[in-house]
């Protein structure tokens, strides 16, 4: 007895745990198989299930799913990032609770801690996932601090080292002064703030009078290199070589020219700082400028500063503001709209920092991965993002891969006590390499000290596809020469460069060929007001509270009724709705089909007939779903499932085979009715796996451990066109029957008489018990003059009469011919102008190309009998 009402959470619950029970989502090599790989974007160990993840973790599980239906050993491996800045602030507020400071303890103890804290609370998305359905193969589940993947990240520093690709030296840096550590790029997010420009004057040393500069950082002024103007500037062409006294500190620094000042901003005047400026350091390496570093590690003034030592760099604004106000040198403040860069992880404002930090060189390593996603070897999906790829890898920087933290894969550099630097694996390489470099036999491991940085996070998880199976510790074992290269990648269009390219560098470095062969982009989940979703924002939806009340299915099918790739997704819980419904609405199918009485017999020829017509529409929706596929278009393919299971097999194809009420229904059309069903719930599996399965499962008796994940996916017929064809007219007369009936308001209970006035009235022959039950009609007849006392419409080139007892005034029958034959003239317009396009007519596909055609002759014949209908009105 299959139960009133689709229950997900009890039915989730109960398939996923027999999923697991009978691993299914498990992989292994099988040469007789073809692999299908794709890697998760390894999630933070301290996250929980957001919006984003949702999206891109569905697409991936539909991918997978689809692949192991497909026959294919698909393998979708698992696993957390350790997230050296997150975790490490986690661990530390942990402990402060605790009432311990991590300067107390010693890093031996911090890491113990930092272990304990992730064995409690990493990897709780991991389980979230599964909630959603992810099919990984849970028992591959890699962690990047993992012991062989920590060694996997060690022997790439080495390596990369000895091949003279990673250097120490002091570059400018973006710093955390809360986390007190370097940050790459992508760890910085940047937000649009109020600022105040303040121009302030300097003094020329020879007493001729001032120059003003303006600046939002006036506390960084006692930094100071030079004052820069543009050569072509007319106000600054005397000062040039000239000097200024730095305000309140009269240290005297010289006027420089240079183009890359702008003559319209601000005063035209500039202030070099290269100390606290990325753009600044790079004028003071090009004019040989001092670089005085006024700002600790913590974010306040040092000694070098003479004014303010001590003070936080923000309060320092203030009270510096203040003094140069009383001193006359303020002259102008401001608003100012600004960017400012923050820590993704601590919140705090970015200070650009010179900093002794490691280094790995990207210019080299980026032509490969640059060359591949241009000729397309790896395709980026959409298409446009190549622009952006390309401009990111032709303007490649060195990456600063040091972190000053503890949780991390800890830097393989060894110091003697001379400062005498080694790279090794571990010390005790370390010490043999130094004694056989240095002939130093007495040396032991305590005259060692490591380098006390980690590395950063982004520089374990570029080695993921290949680290995952122990590719880089061992490169040729059976894993990595089977699933390797992987297939597709889900991932954000935010970390193309910072962790795509880079795993694209680290594939050629290491095996020399791409770690995988389609990037599909996801776009941002935004609230229907297209603000990106944010806690503080207070607009993202809980994933498991979303679960919980429109049942998974319900959430993943919503998610990606509108979620094409690369485009950002406007969420609405009626999406999550909509996919409810379209759950309820298979669920009632199944039920309508297993409530009937069933009587021994062969089907109606209006049901064979019907059933010839599904099984073309199925085949042309499955060819159009491998089609959206190809192309990477998963939110099109579920929209064409969604349309064939909503309209075409529950609208109309069982509209048509359902018997009248407490009536049977023939064995032959009912087993053809679930063996068609059967392919829809396959076809829909991917996308709806627990509601497919507890259909496929309640179809029949299955066996122990047969689940519908490995059921084969649906192969397409060949198509019958004609069919199709015969069927759309008869659908169109129908709905035009029934607008008749709403216009008309007589109940669809009333039987309604159907004159056709056509040169094919065998043409009807076939369809004319299926029109009859359709459309609730009592008689439908062939005419050969027109009926001028009718409802009248056309469909393809015949003219159908309804006649009525009151009949519509011929005004109005002949203005609504009227705006019909319009609107069908700038239609066939339409259609002309596609098929007079060469790029359409070479490039579609032929049956695509066949139907344009079709609908360009079918609107000819309706052109010329609504012609033909106003000259008779006339």
């Amino acid at each position: 007895m299959i139960d009133k009402n689709y229950a997900p959470q009890e039915i989730e619950q109960k398939w996923y745990a027999y999923w697991m029970e009978n691993k299914l989502f498990a992989s292994k090599p099988d040469p007789n198989k073809e692999a299908y790989t794709i890697v998760i974007p390894p999630p933070n160990v301290t996250g929980v299930l957001h919006m984003g993840h949702m999206l891109n973790n569905t697409i991936q599980d539909v991918l997978i799913r689809k692949a192991r239906m497909e026959g294919k050993e698909a393998c979708w491996v698992p696993g957390t990032d350790h997230a050296s800045i997150a975790t490490e602030a986690k661990v530390v507020a942990m402990l402060k609770e605790k009432g311990i400071e991590k300067k107390d303890i010693s890093r031996e103890e911090f890491l113990t801690y930092a272990f304990d804290w992730k064995e409690k609370y990493g990897g709780i998305i991991l389980d979230q996932l599964k909630k959603l359905g992810a099919s990984c193969d849970w028992d591959r589940t890699r962690f990047t601090m993992e012991p062989s993947l920590y060694e996997a990240v060690i022997d790439t520093f080495v390596r990369l080292y000895n091949k003279g690709l990673i250097y120490r030296g002091v570059r400018m840096v973006n710093w955390d002064p809360q986390g007190k550590t370097a940050l790459s790029d992508e760890e910085v997010i940047y937000k649009d703030i109020q600022a105040k420009l303040y121009h302030i004057q300097y003094p020329l040393v020879d007493g001729s009078g001032h120059v003003t500069i303006a600046t939002t950082r006036p506390e960084t002024i006692m930094a100071d290199a030079a004052i820069c103007v543009n050569p072509t500037d007319e106000r600054y062409l005397s000062l040039h070589g000239k000097k200024v006294f730095i305000p309140l500190i009269n240290r005297e620094i010289s006027i420089i020219p240079d183009d890359y000042v702008s003559t319209d901003f601000g005063t035209g005047c500039l202030k070099v700082t290269p100390a606290h400026d990325l753009n600044d350091y790079e004028l003071g390496i090009k004019h040989k400028l001092t670089v005085i570093d006024i700002i600790d590690d913590n974010g306040a003034l040092n000694e070098k500063a003479v004014l303010f030592v001590g003070v936080d760099r923000f309060e320092a604004r203030k009270r510096i503001v203040k003094q140069l106000t009383e001193e006359g040198y303020l002259v102008q403040t401001e608003e100012y709209k600004s960017t400012i860069g923050t820590s993704e992880r601590t919140g705090a404002v970015i200070e650009p920092k010179l900093s002794l930090q490691w280094f790995l060189k990207m210019e080299e390593m980026a032509k490969p991965a640059l060359e591949n996603v241009m000729n397309d070897n790896i395709q980026l999906h959409p298409a446009k993002f190549k622009n952006t790829y390309r401009s990111w890898m032709e303007n490649v920087h060195d990456w600063c891969i040091s972190r000053q933290l503890w949780w991390g894969q800890q830097i393989p550099a060894f110091y003697l006590q001379d400062g005498t630097l080694i790279v090794a694996k571990d010390k005790k390489e370390a010490l043999r390499i130094a004694r056989d470099t240095y002939q130093l036999f007495a040396l032991v491991e305590d005259d060692l000290t490591q380098d006390p940085d980690v590395l950063d996070t982004w520089f374990s998880s570029w080695l993921w596809p290949i680290s995952v199976f122990d590719g880089i510790e061992n490169p040729d074992n059976e894993e990595i020469n089977y699933y390797y290269p992987t297939n597709d990648l889900v991932t954000g269009p935010d970390i193309l460069f910072f962790w795509v390219a880079r795993m694209i560098m680290a594939g050629y470095e290491w095996r020399g060929e791409l770690p995988f062969r389609n990037v599909y982009l996801t776009g941002i989940v935004r609230d229907k007001q297209g603000r990106k979703m944010s806690k503080s924002l207070g607009n993202s939806p809980d994933p498991l509270e979303l679960i919980e009340k429109f049942g998974a299915d319900g959430v993943r099918s919503g998610l990606l009724f509108s979620a094409p790739a690369g485009n950002d997704l406007l969420f609405d819980d009626k999406l999550c709705e909509q996919g409810r419904n379209f759950s309820n609405k298979i669920w009632n199918a199944f039920r309508l089909l297993k409530g009937l009485e069933v009587q021994e017999g062969k089907s109606l020829p209006e049901h064979v007939l019907a059933t010839e017509w599904f099984e073309s529409k199925l085949s042309q929706t499955i060819l159009d779903v491998q089609d959206h596929f190809q192309k990477f278009r998963i939110s099109d393919a579920l929209l064409s499932i969604y349309n064939l299971v909503w309209d075409d097999y529950c609208a109309k194809y069982l509209e048509i085979i359902k018997p009248p009420y407490q009536s049977p229904i023939a064995s032959e059309t009912l087993a053809k009715a679930l063996g068609l069903f059967d392919q829809l719930m396959r076809l829909l599996h991917p996308y709806m796996p627990f509601i497919t399965e507890e259909i496929w499962q309640n179809m029949e008796e299955r066996k122990e451990g047969i689940s519908i994940c490995k059921a084969e996916f649906p192969k397409a017929k060949p198509v019958q066109a004609s069919i199709i064809s015969q069927f759309d007219a008869m659908f169109e007369i129908v709905t035009k029957i029934r607008e008749i009936r709403n216009t008309k308001q007589i109940s669809p209970k009333i039987a309604l008489s159907l004159c056709i006035k056509t040169d094919q009235s065998s043409a009807y022959d076939a369809i004319n018990a299926i029109l009859i039950k359709l459309a609730n009609l009592d008689s439908v007849s062939f005419i050969q003059e027109s009926i001028s006392e009718a409802q009248t419409f056309v469909v393809k080139s015949d003219q159908f009469f309804v006649p009525l007892a009151n009949d519509e005034d011929p005004a109005v029958l002949k203005e609504e011919t009227e705006k019909e034959l319009v609107y069908l003239e700038g239609f066939k317009k339409s259609v002309e102008a596609k098929l007079a396009n060469e790029k359409f007519v070479q490039h579609a596909k032929a049956d695509l190309v066949e139907r344009e055609r079709q609908k360009l002759s079918d609107a000819e014949n309706k052109i010329k009998s609504l012609k033909e209908l106003l000259a008779r009105l006339n």
